[in-house]
């Protein structure tokens, strides 16, 4: 490919904003092409170009094509690509439950799986809405997590959401649609609806509601966190993104591989309101008057992740407490002959309102995870203890 990823994304962009479809379906092919194996190409059902006389798509309907196949792309150009080949089922604590459920809301429906425990089955001390990643499932985000067995052993109930291929062809939560960024819309609005319906059943209030996501998981509990602070009091963002950090799939490759977005993403530094970032260029991204309450954040990365650019931790921490804020409390350990820098940064009150975990040599994988899972790397520090940790200790 005789121009760089970025160029021809910008090429491609600039296509788009001229009408110019069927020029636009080729660039896009170009990146595609560029940078897949044959392998890839295949599950995607594509075929190399043979000549420069090859029929061209039809415009109009080239570009819808092309872009459903870079939905797919998102996914397997980072390596994230092939489901398991076996159903992986998680562990059941003795006496707990794990219920397969259907949630429907106004905004749209998504099937999801409930574990309880069989401590406090009735009246639990929290919940936590767990977001696989892309091409995952619940059952084996659960099993990878492990956290039916953390959650048993702290009394809390486990919730699963599921996104399917019928709503993202990668099976990925889609964050970086406009769309799906906004309050009382689109994806946000079915979790956070599903959230409020287990906070009833359960009788529990926000101090005792957390949300936790895996990649594109990650980014859709963070816009859960901007978007509902009056519900979620905390977020563990794992391999995730910031919300407005993209505004289509060009923008959210550009991000995921450079941790900087190329077609007028969120920028550090972003402003708030009432928890969660704006970005000023998009009145769609713009938050509603929402009362003051602080998400606390723990953010787990890996400084070798080729699929989200570690430098989207700080995007995350700097749309939250601005770019010049200086950590209360900085630490380097090991675990498991695994390396890791841990940075604190304080609230207005003093105390600690987020947590920063930077895994040395880690890639894009679920840290202290299980093999039972996809996506998990099994050395330390373990992410999902941590995570409850950093969650109870406020709603104690």
């Amino acid at each position: 490919m005789s121009r760089s990823f970025t160029a021809t994304m910008l090429r491609a962009i600039r296509l788009m904003r001229a009408r110019k479809q069927t020029k636009t379906a080729r660039e896009l092919n170009k990146v595609m092409a560029g940078f897949m194996a044959p392998s890839v190409l295949a599950a995607l059902k594509l075929k190399p170009a043979k000549s420069r006389k090859a029929a061209p798509p039809k415009a109009g309907q080239a570009l819808g094509t092309v872009l459903k196949q870079l939905s797919v792309a998102q996914s397997l150009m980072s390596g994230a690509a092939t489901p398991a080949t076996r159903e992986t089922m998680p562990g059941i604590p003795k006496g707990g439950q794990y219920l397969a459920r259907t949630h429907r809301s106004a905004a749209g429906s998504r099937d999801y799986k409930l574990y309880l425990p069989a401590s406090q089955p009735k009246r639990p001390k929290g919940l936590i809405l767990m977001l696989h990643g892309c091409s995952q499932t619940p059952d084996d985000f659960a099993a990878g997590t492990h956290m039916n067995a953390l959650a048993e052993k702290h009394d809390l109930c486990v919730a699963y959401p599921a996104q399917i291929r019928g709503h993202n062809a990668a099976s990925c939560w889609n964050w970086f649609s406009p769309r799906h960024q906004i309050r009382g819309a689109g994806e946000p609005a079915i979790l956070a609806s599903l959230t409020r319906k287990l906070m009833k059943e359960l009788g529990l209030g926000r101090d005792a509601v957390f949300v936790a996501g895996l990649s594109a998981g990650g980014a859709m509990a963070m816009i859960l966190a901007d978007l509902y602070p009056d519900i979620y009091s905390a977020a563990g963002i794992h391999s995730g993104l910031a919300r407005g950090s993209a505004r289509d799939l060009i923008s959210a490759m550009s991000v995921m591989r450079h941790g900087k977005a190329t077609n007028g993403g969120a920028t550090k530094g972003s402003a708030t309101n009432g928890g969660g970032p704006i970005v000023a260029a998009h009145s769609l991204l713009t938050l509603p008057a929402l009362p003051a309450l602080p998400v606390r954040l723990i953010i787990f990365q890996g400084t070798a992740d080729s699929t989200v650019h570690p430098a989207n931790a700080a995007m995350i921490v700097d749309a939250a407490v601005g770019g010049d804020a200086v950590p209360t409390k900085i630490g380097k350990r090991s675990v498991g002959g695994r390396g890791y820098a841990r940075s604190d940064y304080a609230g207005p009150d003093g105390a600690t309102l987020i947590e920063l975990w930077m895994i040395e040599g880690a890639g894009h994988a679920w840290s202290g995870g299980r093999a039972a899972g996809s996506y998990t790397d099994r050395t330390g520090p373990d992410a999902s203890a941590h995570m409850i940790r950093f969650f109870t200790a406020k709603a104690a």
